[in-house]
């Protein structure tokens, strides 16, 4: 009977990536179309991929499928063939990360869901079938330069914090599913502009551009492949990145470098800095922005609590976390309420 599931601790997973020596490549991809039954999609998709090692995080559902994975360099021709077996996958486009090591997932991990990104649309007159046209590099930069041109960034806080589009609007939400609202009320009066909206890999702002038509919007365009197809073409034509700074990747690198510009700061001591990390301490994980020298100063961690309570006997660690109050204002990401919460616990 095949296995359709990891039985190795995470740890320990985590820990043979590590000490790989064959080369990886990290890759992200997705598809809007059709799938009737996501559990039996999902059980084929794991046996073939586990198959070849690959590693990362899947996401199926009815209208499609989401992935941000790493596959071993010398099956990557396997990879591609086998999606390119699959139909509706024929001619996918693969966003291949720009500033890798490999080193991005230990573990295959393939879930159905009831949608490939949390969109929170209940109108049953939506659909994904009239989207926004797609830009490429050289079309995005010609855009831009255009006066009527307004970009939106469809991201969360703490991605546009590190790196965005030169001129680009944040929608200030940390949820997909309040994004879009959001969005279409800001952009009231501005139906008949040129609107693009950018994102990570595409998912995201190819759903949005959709909504915005189905909105009434007339213009909108979206960044094919988003900002690592972006970054990968600019790079393949030799042309000047719009893209300012470090694209925010949702995998063990925390972010691929476009340009040498750092827009951000430290979270704890201010300092130019745009490396993001999950606080140390078990009890919180708190992903936040930290420069080297507080990463010394507070080994890690978020807050001298946080950094104390590490170096606690872990019966006592445990005992901790089983009372820490996990309410959203203390694992909220965006910096605004992050902020004040950074500052409480290092007692500025």
């Amino acid at each position: 009977m095949s296995v359709l599931h990891n039985r190795v601790s995470n740890d320990e997973l985590k820990q043979r990536m590590l000490q790989e020596t064959t080369p990886r490549t990290t890759i992200s991809f997705y598809a809007y179309f059709s799938i009737q039954n996501p559990k039996e999609f999902r059980d084929s998709l794991y046996k073939k991929l586990n198959q070849i090692q690959v590693f990362g995080r899947i996401y199926i559902a009815k209208e499609g499928i989401n992935a941000q994975i790493s596959v071993p360099s010398n099956h990557f021709e396997t990879f591609k063939n086998y999606l390119e077996s699959i139909d509706s996958l024929k001619g996918l486009r693969l966003n291949i990360a720009v500033d890798d090591d490999g080193k991005s997932f230990w573990v295959l991990k393939i879930k159905v869901r009831d949608k490939i990104v949390a969109d929170g649309i209940d109108d049953p007159n939506f659909s994904m079938d009239q989207k926004g046209k797609y830009v490429n590099a050289e079309q995005m930069n010609n855009l831009l330069l255009e006066k009527e041109t307004i970009v939106i960034d469809m991201r969360n806080h703490y991605e546009y914090e590190v790196g965005h589009f030169e001129n680009a609007i944040e929608v200030p939400s940390d949820t997909f599913r309040e994004q879009l609202p959001m969005a279409v009320e800001m952009m009231k009066g501005n139906e008949d502009k040129n609107i693009i909206m950018y994102c990570t890999g595409g998912i995201r702002c190819e759903k949005a551009s959709a909504f915005m038509l189905h909105k009434g919007f007339k213009n909108v365009f979206h960044l094919e492949g988003g900002i690592i197809n972006y970054a990968k073409q600019a790079k393949e034509l030799n042309i000047t990145p719009k893209f300012i700074g470090k694209n925010f990747v949702f995998d063990y690198r925390l972010g691929e470098r476009i340009t040498e510009d750092i827009i951000s700061n430290c979270h704890q001591c201010g300092q130019p800095c745009d490396s993001h990390t999950n606080c140390l301490n078990d009890g919180c994980h708190l992903l936040f922005i930290q420069c080297k020298t507080c990463a010394d100063k507070y080994e890690g961690c978020c807050s001298q609590e946080c950094t104390d309570t590490i170096h606690l006997p872990l019966e006592r660690q445990i005992a901790i976390r089983q009372g820490f109050d996990k309410g959203q204002h203390i694992f909220n990401k965006s910096k605004q309420r992050l902020r004040p919460r950074l500052d409480e616990l290092n007692g500025f």
